[in-house]
């Protein structure tokens, strides 16, 4: 175990009640959760273009709304592009940092947490119970090196993010948008890895995962052919799933009925060696 469960930068929560949950009768036009993620922290109109998630806010148990009140303002970040954070002081601490996006209830999260503390994980979801699901996990399992992130991943990368900053970037089973002209809303785009290339550090490592071939292709073509990435693999294809990556139940359901699952390992490549700037996206 990390030294880092006892580090006093990062407090723990007051003790509770097993179970116990923060029930309140809502006046009209108060918020869900005062003290937790907000619904919309960069605002409605931040910015005008296609987005690739839809926010859910619907379905949180009484647990993951106590987690949500309790833990929020100790280990959340509401993604508003006000400011570049010092992800150092976000984590209390000077260890590498994974940027996860999009965790779904957080599960493998947690897990990857537990097993390696030390790395710190920014997990980002716009889902209220993940979020609050995810926050319980990382209480209940003395985790102080998660912190959670509610909001647009874009605006984090482009706004929040200082240039080589993070460590590693994790995408793991994002929305495939399988119908065509939906296929501009899928994250893994040129103009998204540009972005992300300018806040990871040279040899950082892009790890993203699907179990819809298509999406799988797409994102091996892209990658393979963006210029800030190499394959990790010799022969250029996908790679086996990696030990730290735990297989979620989601994912276990899906190899039952017959899915393949694609694991795709990429590196950023040094500074020295681009041939170009990358755009922003």
């Amino acid at each position: 175990m990390s030294d880092s469960l006892n580090a006093p930068e990062a407090p723990s929560p007051a003790p509770h009640t097993p179970g116990a949950s923060v029930r309140h009768t809502r006046a009209k036009g108060e918020p869900r959760f005062p003290d937790g993620p907000k619904a919309d922290p960069a605002g409605s109109h931040f910015e005008r273009r296609i987005r690739s998630f839809q926010p859910r806010r619907s379905r949180v148990t009484a647990g993951q709304a106590d987690a949500l009140q309790r833990l929020w303002p100790l280990w959340g970040l509401d993604i508003d592009g006000g400011r570049v954070i010092d992800l150092g002081e976000l984590f209390g601490n000077d260890r590498p940092v994974v940027l996860e996006i999009g965790f779904g209830m957080g599960e493998a999260t947690a897990q990857m947490a537990a097993a390696d503390q030390d790395t710190n994980i920014l997990a980002v979801d716009v889902h209220t119970p993940g979020q609050g699901n995810l926050l319980g996990l990382a209480d209940r399992n003395g985790l102080s090196n998660v912190r959670v992130g509610n909001g647009d991943a874009i605006i984090l990368l482009r706004e929040m993010l200082a240039p080589d900053s993070l460590d590693g970037l994790r995408v793991y089973f994002p929305d495939p948008w399988p119908k065509k002209r939906h296929h501009k809303r899928r994250l893994i785009q040129p103009e998204f890895l540009s972005l992300a290339a300018t806040r990871l550090r040279p040899g950082a490592l892009v790890h993203c995962a699907t179990d819809w071939e298509p999406y799988a292709e797409q994102m091996l073509e892209v990658l393979t052919a963006h210029p800030d990435f190499e394959n990790t693999q010799a022969d250029g294809g996908f790679a086996a799933r990696p030990e730290f990556r735990p297989l979620t139940r989601f994912e276990g359901q899906g190899l039952d009925k017959g899915h393949v699952v694609n694991d795709l390992l990429f590196r950023r490549v040094p500074h020295q060696d681009r041939t170009h700037e990358p755009h922003q996206g």
